[in-house]
């Protein structure tokens, strides 16, 4: 536009003047047709027939050089469109109307009467769906669907699908169906309702067949099934007949003594012997042992302080004195002091058998030390107390620690000492070659740094009724408060 605007200004082109001569064929033709663009093309006239010479610079000549202008193809309308109802036209025209309402009728008379037909056709064309068959027999005895294959499946969903669809058959509401007396339909439209039931009778009588030679051929597979159950069962029963037999648990059952709660004329009394004023004061003389505890002795047995001697050593001569006034409830034991230990291992001088070979005379004990069946040994590490115990019972040499420690030598020096015990006291040499050195692991284990020497009192007194350790961290200000009272009543229950 702005190019014909310029040119308008010039007043050179003689086709855009205002005094346009109609008569004059114009350079486009000017039709109903005739559609403007926003940059329209123009072409002249023959140049021949009109003999003008126009100068090489004119809009004319620019113009000249470009083809003729072709008009574009009319371009589609789309506007809504009306539908007709009950077949009649709303054409002006009567001819046209009579021909629409005579085809409207006979195309809505043709679609009643092919819809029935094909829903028809369409209700015997469905697709497989997976059908779950599942028997009141068979949820009695069990399923056996896991068992059948593919081609069982697809003859069951075929034969299942047929029965069902002449079951539940409902026609639409488009077509024309009687109900009989007999429950029976009929169609009354282009399908017979007869043929399809024949053809329905003769697919399930085929699919019934193929369905027993299935059931024949699982049952096989079952029966072979059977036999090997009841073969591997047999197989079982002799291979546990040659097992030995197992020995029926005994469960342990603990004495009540072992944590009865003290009475309250107990407590006053424990209380009482930890009290200050009597720190000076002898509490309870021991006359076989020649042991005097006073009250600052029994203070070890208080909560966070650790044992001495005097009332270890006590506290085992009790034990022996509980076992013979009971010789059946506990096992013949010998107790030796805290003492021993350190004079049969020296750390000065070593191993020394002399240093102790009278300590365990039958005229000073009054029984044999051999025919004991567990000999307790006192271990003392500057400030940690364990146990060491020479089982002739189970004929092992065992080491208990409340940490869980290791100590070859202390187990070695007491092999070495009992052999020699055993050739002195009796003139025979012991073979211990057999017997097991043995840390205990699975024992009640110190989570304090104070109840080491409780711990190990514990372990004589169970092992000495012949119990497992079955105890832990948390009794044991029970047990300090329990032997606090045995000792001063001097009695170990």
């Amino acid at each position: 536009m702005g190019a014909l605007a310029s040119n308008r200004k010039r007043g050179g082109d003689e086709y855009f003047n205002s005094n346009f001569n109609h008569k004059k064929k114009p350079p486009y033709s000017i039709s109903m047709d005739f559609q403007f663009f926003k940059k329209p093309r123009f072409s002249l006239m023959n140049q021949s027939s009109e003999k003008a010479t126009l100068p090489s610079n004119s809009t004319v000549s620019r113009i000249s050089r470009y083809p003729e202008a072709k008009l574009p193809f009319p371009r589609a309308v789309h506007a809504p469109v009306r539908h007709l109802k009950f077949g009649l036209s709303t054409s002006k025209h009567k001819q046209d109307s009579t021909n629409c309402f005579m085809g409207n009728f006979l195309s809505c008379r043709f679609n009643n009467v092919k819809r029935p037909a094909w829903d028809a056709l369409s209700h015997f064309k469905k697709e497989k769906e997976v059908i779950f068959v599942e028997d009141d027999e068979k949820k009695e005895k069990g399923t056996v669907t896991e068992y059948l294959s593919v081609e069982e499946v697809e003859i069951i969903e075929k034969g299942k699908n047929i029965v069902e669809e002449e079951r539940h058959f409902q026609p639409s509401s488009s077509s024309d169906v009687t109900e009989l007396n007999n429950g029976s339909l009929r169609v009354e439209s282009s399908l017979d309702m007869s043929s399809l039931r024949r053809i329905s009778n003769v697919q399930d009588l085929e699919a019934y067949k193929k369905l027993l030679e299935c059931a024949e051929r699982r049952n096989s597979k079952l029966k072979e099934l059977g036999f090997q159950i009841e073969l591997n069962q047999k197989r079982k029963t002799r291979l546990e007949a040659l097992l030995p037999e197992k020995k029926p648990e005994q469960v342990e059952v603990l004495p009540t003594e072992l944590f009865v709660p003290l009475t309250e004329e107990e407590m006053t009394l424990v209380s009482r012997a930890f009290s200050a004023k009597n720190w000076r004061k002898i509490l309870v003389s021991h006359q076989n042992s020649s042991i005097d505890i006073r009250g600052e002795v029994l203070q070890c047995l208080k909560p966070g302080a650790w044992l001495n001697d005097e009332v270890i050593n006590l506290y085992l001569e009790l034990l022996k004195e509980r076992e013979n006034r009971e010789p059946k409830k506990f096992l013949k034991c010998h107790f030796f002091n805290t003492f021993f230990y350190k004079k049969l291992v020296n750390p000065e001088s070593g191993y020394n058998y002399k240093s102790v070979k009278r300590w365990t005379s039958q005229r000073k004990l009054g029984y044999c030390l051999l025919d004991c069946d567990k000999i307790f040994v006192p271990i003392h590490k500057e400030i940690h107390w364990c146990l060491a115990v020479i089982n002739k019972k189970d004929q092992k040499f065992q080491y208990l620690d409340s940490l869980k420690g290791k100590d070859p030598n202390v187990l070695r020096a007491l092999a070495k000492y009992f052999v020699e015990e055993v050739k002195d006291k009796s003139g025979k040499n012991i073979d211990i070659s057999s017997w097991e050195q043995e840390y205990v692991e699975d024992l009640p284990a110190q989570e304090n740094g104070f109840d080491c020497g409780m711990f190990m009192l514990k372990y004589i007194d169970f092992y000495s009724r012949g119990l497992s350790l079955c105890f832990d961290q948390e009794h044991m200000p029970y047990f300090r408060l329990k032997t606090a009272k045995e000792i001063l009543n001097l009695r170990a229950d």
